[in-house]
């Protein structure tokens, strides 16, 4: 605990050594804006398609496979993506696991190709709806003969490259096979949106493949999977699972906005299409659809297309019943930003009572919110943390009703909620602008700060650059609001760099654990000056400590531990990084 003498020399400390507020860190290594990334950027969802020779029951034929698929539509595809509120498609036809065909006819000999140009088809489907079509490309040639069939004629390209060595069995000449499709395919339809990446092979990355796509077709989004590589313009996040509720997907994310974000994942059973109609949750997928709307991620959703294009009855259905079941609700998840993170808005998560939530708030207009309620409380009232906002109205979107409400100790409270909806009740939030938060000029220091990453970048209201404690541990972080005022709570945006949800031992959460907050002046206080000692969540977004009624100009925060303290070593373990920091000295 710091006493009030040791709290006012560090503040005269810092006083006498200002840091400057909106010191600049360096540039992100991505590139975080670009004109070509808005389409991605505006849309909600999309549909990932995994569609090709092995799919159920199979063919080592490719004629047969085409013959099979004689009744595909592009526009079936485009109705089913439309009803998942989802305006673009991801294929994945040239798969290590389905066969290694290509839906599109090639002059590159290798693997098989179709006559018929579905790819070609899709694309101009897509483009006269407004939407659409990202291309995967698979960089693994493992799995060229699993089945007991050779899907990979390495004799036809060895004759086409004039190369005797190359073995696109390996791979470093899958490498080489592939990007010349890569090629193929950009010059041939420059209306596609992108590439989807599986993973990367060094053979591209050796011959400048990412690089030549930028040169050649700039318009091109690049999504890589799993992976924050600097050339992409999306990380996607493959299949996560285990966390709780096991709806909110974005607990297993690592990457921060505005770093454009996706969840892929599987609606029920394979990628693919298996012979099977398998059973939905639908409680699990809608709650992901809409905990990815409340994070600004685009949630990319898996369906396994059977021969003919068409999905199975099970598939259908739950697609029918998106498309009426969200209609009602769509001003809530699309135009959105998530909210309690850098867009402002109020604060997701755990609510009261065992409930459970997202929040999202409107593109150009701060002061509508949207909550959704995806886990009810145990009880019809709802308190929800209002981040400074003056509430005007509160009603539910589908029916229309209106509830009385009341803001207490930064909460919104509304009771007499008689019904809740089974799988998203859905609340529109009016407000007139925030309230009680300080607006004077404040300054930050801390003890250890890793290089180009200052503490200045805490309070400098930029979600662009941040404050990175160097792995050391115990850290204090002091802000001066250079006058004694009234102060209520202290408000943090952490960085969204680690997961919540770890899902796996090379993963851990990089969040405030146990911590201690000390001011000086008069107030709540034990016989040592002002303190608050607790445990922060482990919880994405906004994060507030409540401190009474303090009268303190300086206010001090001891990170004792993070929640990666004490396990096994990652590259989270004790690393600290806060986005912003603010000081709320009135509830509304």
């Amino acid at each position: 605990m710091l006493s009030r003498r040791g709290l006012l020399r560090a503040g005269i400390a810092a006083a006498a050594a200002p840091v400057v507020v909106g010191a600049a860190a360096p540039a992100a290594r991505a590139e975080l804006f670009n004109p070509r990334q808005q389409w991605l950027r505006d849309a909600t969802a999309g549909l990932f398609l995994h569609w090709g020779m092995r799919t159920a029951p199979g063919y080592t034929d490719v004629a047969a496979w085409e013959a099979a698929a004689s009744a595909w539509t592009p526009e079936y595809w485009l109705d089913e993506a439309q009803k998942l509120y989802a305006s673009y498609v991801v294929l994945a036809c040239l798969h290590s696991r389905l066969g290694y065909a290509r839906c599109w006819p090639s002059a590159i000999p290798g693997s098989p190709a179709s006559q018929r140009d579905f790819l070609g088809e899709l694309v101009a489907a897509a483009g006269r709806r407004g939407m659409h079509v990202i291309l995967y490309i698979t960089d693994d040639p493992q799995h060229h003969n699993e089945t007991g069939f050779e899907y990979l004629d390495v004799a036809a390209y060895q004759r086409y490259t004039n190369d005797p060595t190359v073995d696109i069995t390996t791979r470093d000449g899958f490498g080489r096979f592939s990007y010349d499709n890569f090629v193929e395919v950009m010059q041939r339809y420059p209306d596609l949106g992108g590439f989807w990446i599986d993973n990367d092979n060094a053979y591209w990355e050796r011959t400048g493949l990412y690089a030549r796509i930028r040169a050649e077709r700039p318009s091109f989004l690049l999504s890589n999977n799993n992976e924050d590589t600097a050339i992409m313009d999306t990380v996607s996040n493959e299949q996560k699972t285990g966390m709780t509720p096991p709806y909110d997907y974005p607990q297993g994310i690592w990457t921060p906005g505005p770093r454009l974000t996706e969840a892929d994942f599987k609606l029920a059973g394979n990628w693919w299409y298996d012979g099977r109609d398998h059973t939905i949750d639908y409680g699990l997928s809608i709650g992901r659809i809409i905990t990815c709307a409340g994070a600004s991620m685009k949630a990319l959703i898996a369906e396994g297309a059977q021969v003919d294009g068409r999905f199975p009855p099970n598939y259908e259905a739950f697609n029918n019943f998106v498309a009426g079941y969200l209609a009602p609700i769509r001003e809530s998840f699309q135009d959105t930003e998530g909210g309690g993170y850098l867009y402002g808005g109020l604060q997701p998560g755990a609510f009261n009572d065992g409930g459970y939530g997202t929040t999202t708030i409107r593109k150009g207009d701060p002061d509508l919110h949207y909550v959704h309620v995806l886990t009810p409380p145990d009880s019809d009232t709802l308190r929800v943390r209002d981040n400074g906002y003056v509430v005007r109205s509160f009603e539910d979107v589908r029916t229309g009703t209106s509830f009385p409400f009341r803001q207490a100790a930064g909460y919104l409270i509304v009771s007499g909620i008689g019904a809740w909806d089974p799988y998203d009740t859905v609340f529109r939030v009016r407000t007139a602008g925030r309230s009680g938060l300080f607006t004077g000029p404040v300054t930050a220091s801390a003890t250890s700060a890793r290089g180009g990453f200052p503490a200045s970048n805490l309070v400098d209201g930029s979600y662009l650059t941040w404050w990175d404690n160097n792995g050391v541990l115990p850290v204090s972080i002091t802000l001066d609001l250079g006058r004694r005022t009234r102060v209520r709570y202290l408000a943090i945006n952490q960085r969204e760099w680690s997961p919540v949800h770890p899902r796996d031992t090379n993963e851990s959460s990089a969040r405030i654990r146990d911590f201690q907050v000390s001011g000086d002046g008069a107030g709540d206080r034990d016989s040592d000056g002002l303190v608050r000692i607790g445990t922060m969540e482990n919880a994405r977004a906004v994060r507030f400590i409540d401190l009474g009624s303090w009268s303190t100009r300086f206010i001090r925060l001891d990170v004792l531990s993070t929640w990666s303290t004490g396990l096994p070593r990652t590259k989270y373990t004790d690393r600290l990084q806060i986005d912003q920091m603010w000081v709320g000295t009135d509830y509304v």
